[in-house]
């Protein structure tokens, strides 16, 4: 029915999209959102992008943003400030869908799982919403910081990438038939963690820029102050040989790309007892008195965020794949003395007594539970129970949902990994739609897919994973009215039902909340 691939008029450009008649949706690929962020805007708050004469073709997408101890090539530059918008084909200007906005994550230091497709989730929908997704700068060209950063430039401008997007699309989304008063912001890892700073942004100002968030595998790592950051300033001008310039700024924006590569590295932090492990989150968004006016855990503590209600997902391993395997006690405890080195070395033997030995994993070593545990809640779970409970409390129970995903994947199982970080998102989005996914996705834990895809494409539409969900599904009960003991929905395949948050998780998250300053720089 349709068959000629669609065009779309911006204003400042026309874009062919593409028409996937499989699918029933219309794609619209790499188009930009804002001005190439090059020469005198390296460093600056994103740009109006300029007028484009000719139609351009909007038909792949365009590349990412270059990342920390990453090289450039075609498909990833400098030049990446591109969105994708996926929306059903016959969807008008008129139509007024729902709006689901996801902020890929990656550490703040790349773009890490970037150009997902849509098109299944807007299928399974009903084709009645859309599905928007793009790139943010990272690494060093997202995050460097210093006081002549912001003399000089910006601060966070990876953050100020995401915000110009969120206005991109107050702009332009009804144009492709999305309602800009309806935009639900989802995000993965670091990308959950910019979603918590968007609720937070300018004090928790509601600028009226999304009614719904779902911060998946919450991600907050330390928390850096502009002044703990200029150790990476001073290394970043010294390797790109702008320290001796008489101005670093213009110096470091005039570089050439292959200088700006050398000094975009990840070494260890000051502080630090060794050289190795060292702390693979090295650029982070800092705290800059204006879209960040503190820690995250102080805004969300004063109620200082937007109130929408909220979807906050975590599985239940969150850092089997990023910690180190220690065989003995002292090598967990180096593990956060270099990844926190705020922490005293007593306060690191009370997270030895809070996460004291347990049982063994296969393929690893007798202390890599309790560290797999210690910072995976530290940094994930926590922060995810921490946004939970503040909503419930300065908003509505009602309106809040938590979940633990908890899927047995055969060969992870097997690993010793349990449920990784994320792998939920081969669920939400579909497998090979969120790039690589489990194997077992495909057969064993299939039936675990439209639920939990179902549980989010409804929050999109209804501001409620219940309205929309599959007719397999059980009701997910929101948080409830037991304050911080909430409870959450244990996801699993044949094994989905409601739970009470675990007084001992409580308290762990209490512990890591009280030690959140230490773990500042």
């Amino acid at each position: 029915m349709w068959s000629e691939n669609p065009v779309i008029d911006l204003g400042y450009a026309k874009y062919e999209g593409v028409r996937d008649s499989t699918y029933g949706v219309d794609k619209y690929l790499g188009m930009r959102y804002a001005e190439a962020p090059l020469g005198d805007l390296r460093f600056r708050a994103p740009r109006d992008p300029g007028l484009i004469a000719d139609i351009q073709t909007a038909q792949e997408f365009g590349a990412i943003c270059l990342g920390s101890d990453q090289t450039p090539s075609d498909t990833m530059s400098e030049d990446c400030l591109f969105v994708n918008v996926f929306t059903p084909s016959n969807a008008t200007s008129k139509s007024k869908l729902p709006v689901w906005l996801y902020i890929q994550g990656g550490g703040y230091a790349s773009n890490a799982d970037h150009d997902y497709d849509g098109s299944i989730v807007i299928r399974e929908s009903g084709h009645n919403m859309l599905f928007v997704n793009f790139n943010y700068r990272v690494g060093a060209l997202g995050f460097l910081a210093s006081e002549q950063v912001r003399a000089g430039g910006d601060l966070n401008v990876g953050l100020l990438d995401q915000r110009k997007l969120l206005w991109w699309v107050q702009e332009h989304i009804s144009k492709f038939g999305g309602d800009p008063s309806h935009v639900v912001i989802h995000g993965t890892s670091a990308g959950s963690g910019s979603v918590t700073h968007h609720l937070t942004a300018y004090g928790g100002r509601d600028e009226n820029l999304f009614v719904g968030a779902a911060p998946q595998s919450n991600f907050w790592p330390s928390q850096r102050t502009v002044a703990g950051a200029e150790f990476q300033f001073e290394r970043f001008a010294n390797d790109t040989g702008c320290s001796e310039a008489t101005d670093v700024m213009a110096c470091l924006r005039s570089a050439d790309l292959e200088a700006i590569v050398a000094g975009d590295t990840s070494q260890p932090l000051p502080g630090a007892l060794t050289n190795e492990p060292f702390n693979q989150f090295y650029w982070l968004p800092v705290v800059d008195g204006d879209f960040i006016r503190g820690s995250l855990y102080k805004q969300f503590e004063r109620g200082q965020f937007v109130n929408v209600p909220v979807l906050i997902a975590n599985t239940n391993d969150e850092a089997s794949v990023f910690v180190t395997n220690p065989a003995t006690a002292d090598e967990m405890a180096l593990f956060f003395r270099n990844y926190f080195p705020g922490l005293t070395k007593s306060d690191v033997q009370k997270v030895l007594q809070t996460y004291p030995l347990q049982d063994p994993l296969p393929q690893h070593e007798a202390w890599y539970p309790s560290l797999s545990a210690a910072y995976g809640d530290s940094i994930f779970l926590c922060p995810g129970y921490e946004v939970a409970k503040t909503a419930a409390r300065y908003f509505d129970s009602d309106k809040v949902w938590n979940y633990r995903f908890n899927m047995q994947d055969p060969s992870d199982i097997q690993a010793g990994l349990g449920t990784p970080h994320a792998v939920d998102t081969d669920a939400i989005l579909g497998p090979g739609f969120a790039g690589g996914y489990a194997e077992s996705y495909l057969n064993v834990n299939a039936p675990i897919i439209p639920i939990t895809m179902h549980y989010f494409i409804s929050f999109v539409r209804s501001l409620d994973p219940n309205e929309y969900k599959h007719e397999t599904a059980p009701v997910w009960e929101s948080w409830g009215d037991g304050g911080a003991q909430g409870q959450r929905l244990k996801l699993e395949t044949n094994s989905t039902f409601m739970e009470e948050i675990p007084s001992l998780q409580i308290d762990r998250c209490n512990f890591w909340r009280g030690l959140s300053r230490q773990m500042e720089l």
